[in-house]
């Protein structure tokens, strides 16, 4: 069983505190989601556990099946099997989607990548997402709309087939039927794959499709209310601020 611990974590970017003595462990086949109104470091969550440079650990630690991983690149994190599918994913221009996906999936499967497989898969995987088959050799993202790029991180998921995902407001930018073949899609990689799931996302719109174990709400760069799913319908209904008075914190 994989599993992912973050242990009394504080951080802070630009000499500004934003995660402070946070604590949450996720295993494999659970999905957590993370909820909080905007500055309460939801975001910088995922960033941190993905290894962004940008982001200076004061103390705590973040482990992967047990190992300490506060020091890992990026890419060394990647290769364990840690996936963040972003939220505002970049262009990038004169590297063609199948260029990137294929160095990258060659980077993981080194001697076992077979070419006829992987084209195999992506056309799969491009009609399931339904896709454009000129997004494959098109630059990554370029010119592609807020769905388009979010389609884009879900194929790169299936390929890489990671076991802790890092989702970070992947519902944003779609519309309801690109919600949805996201959402499925989410789902169904969970079933096949039962990785470990972290969830960011500010609607509850989204746990209609990707269902989660665990609702955590933020406050103040921790986890101040946790919850099963009828907590998201609750704070859909009320408000952060009411659910929050109404359990003791203010």
């Amino acid at each position: 069983m994989n599993s992912l611990k973050i242990e009394n974590l504080t951080v802070e970017v630009e000499g500004k505190v934003i995660l402070k003595d946070f604590n949450l462990e996720i295993k494999s086949g659970e999905i957590h989601a993370i909820m909080g109104p905007n500055g309460t470091g939801k975001s910088t969550l995922t960033k941190v556990i993905m290894g962004d440079a940008n982001y200076k650990i004061i103390k705590g630690k973040i482990y992967y099946n047990g190992e300490v991983i506060n020091k890992m690149k990026v890419d060394e994190r990647a290769r364990l099997g840690i996936f963040l599918g972003m939220q505002m994913p970049i262009a990038i221009e004169g590297v063609t989607n199948a260029d990137f996906l294929r160095s990258a999936v060659r980077a993981k499967e080194g001697d076992n990548f077979k070419l006829l497989p992987f084209v195999k898969k992506i056309d799969e995987l491009t009609n399931k997402l339904h896709m454009s088959s000129d997004m494959i050799n098109r630059g990554v993202n370029d010119g592609f709309s807020g769905g388009e790029r979010k389609k884009n991180e879900i194929l790169q998921m299936y390929l890489l087939k990671p076991t802790i995902i890092l989702l970070d407001e992947i519902d944003s930018g779609l519309d309801v039927d690109s919600l949805r073949i996201v959402g499925e899609s989410v789902m169904d990689y969970y079933n096949e794959e039962k990785p470990a799931i972290l969830l960011v996302t500010h609607y509850q719109r989204l746990l209609d499709y990707i269902k989660p174990d665990f609702i955590h709400i933020m406050s103040g760069g921790n986890i101040a209310l946790s919850g099963d799913k009828s907590l998201a319908l609750e704070i859909e209904k009320k408000g952060y601020d009411k659910v929050m008075e109404e359990d003791g914190h203010e």
